[in-house]
């Protein structure tokens, strides 16, 4: 009788912990486009090992010098995700965390290191077949901070028929004036990474066709507007925060062309505590376009 008790306590373990959400980090996928392997993070909520349903999900990109970890070491992803699906404040969803690589998740100039490629036609497909997750526009959304939330503004607007929703956190965008008046090592760090003939350049040389092409306002200018409505887009921004001036000209530059969104600034500045506050504000707007 001990025996037998001892035996159906352990099941009953074992079927809790195996339906409990988790994270798994730094898995890795073998990337032909980029030649190397490309590292990412998942958050798997309850039930999912044992579900047959397909899942939402949201793509949550990191900030420069980042990598796949941060959301989960640092922003607090799985807490998150797990008190707002159990106040049904959100769907159950797969979130995957990519290493952005400081990549900025554009393609480079020279065509030697095409990361967005590799988003679009590798990741993408290889984690939504790997992980049962629904592959309708309508059920993909994208987040991040920083890098990250530049990187999910321009992927959600230049993909509008892959992506639902979009939040973007303190988002790295910037204004042509901004760009051309940023110091010579903060812009030949970082835009230099995807546009090495920009290094060293000054005033408008420093706009490069592929500084251009990636520009969030360029692409705002040349989209088609009904396309762009198609995306359900929220952003914010630390009143703090140093790119404050971009996330405000893009807030207006969607009005004038009469783009819905959502736009708050937040007392804050470019740290953790923000995005932390972030997050759950995100997740749920993106996951009410699911449920609508």
């Amino acid at each position: 009788m001990k025996y037998t008790l001892a035996l159906l306590s352990s099941i009953l373990l074992m079927s809790i912990c195996l339906s409990q959400s988790k994270v798994i980090e730094s898995l890795e996928m073998d990337s032909q486009l980029l030649n190397t392997k490309v590292r990412y993070s998942v958050y798997l909520p309850e039930g999912f090992d044992e579900s047959k349903t397909k899942y939402p999900v949201v793509y949550l990109l990191n900030g420069y010098t980042g990598n796949e970890t941060d959301w989960v070491r640092i922003g607090l992803v799985k807490n998150i995700a797990d008190e707002l699906i159990k106040g049904n404040d959100i769907e159950p969803l797969v979130i995957i965390m990519p290493d952005g690589d400081d990549r900025l998740y554009m393609n480079k100039e020279d065509g030697t290191y095409p990361y967005e490629d590799m988003f679009i036609k590798e990741l993408m497909p290889y984690v939504e077949r790997k992980y049962n997750i629904k592959s309708e526009k309508k059920f993909r959304g994208i987040s991040g901070l920083s890098m990250g939330g530049a990187g999910s503004l321009r992927l959600a607007l230049k993909y509008h028929n892959l992506f639902g929703a979009c939040a973007a956190f303190s988002a790295g965008i910037s204004t042509k004036e901004e760009i051309i008046n940023e110091g010579d090592r903060s812009f030949n760090d970082y835009f230099g990474r995807i546009s090495p003939s920009a290094i060293g350049a000054k005033g408008e040389a420093r706009l490069t066709d592929i500084i251009n092409e990636y520009n969030v306002f360029e692409l705002i200018a040349s989209k088609d507007v009904e396309q762009l409505k198609t995306v359900a887009i929220y952003f914010d921004c630390g009143d703090d925060d140093f790119l404050a001036v971009g996330n405000s000209m893009l807030h207006i530059e969607l009005l004038k062309k009469r783009i819905p969104h959502e736009y708050r600034v937040r007392n804050g500045g470019h740290t953790w505590n923000f995005w932390i506050d972030s997050l759950p504000v995100g997740l749920e707007f993106i996951s009410d376009t699911f449920r609508n």
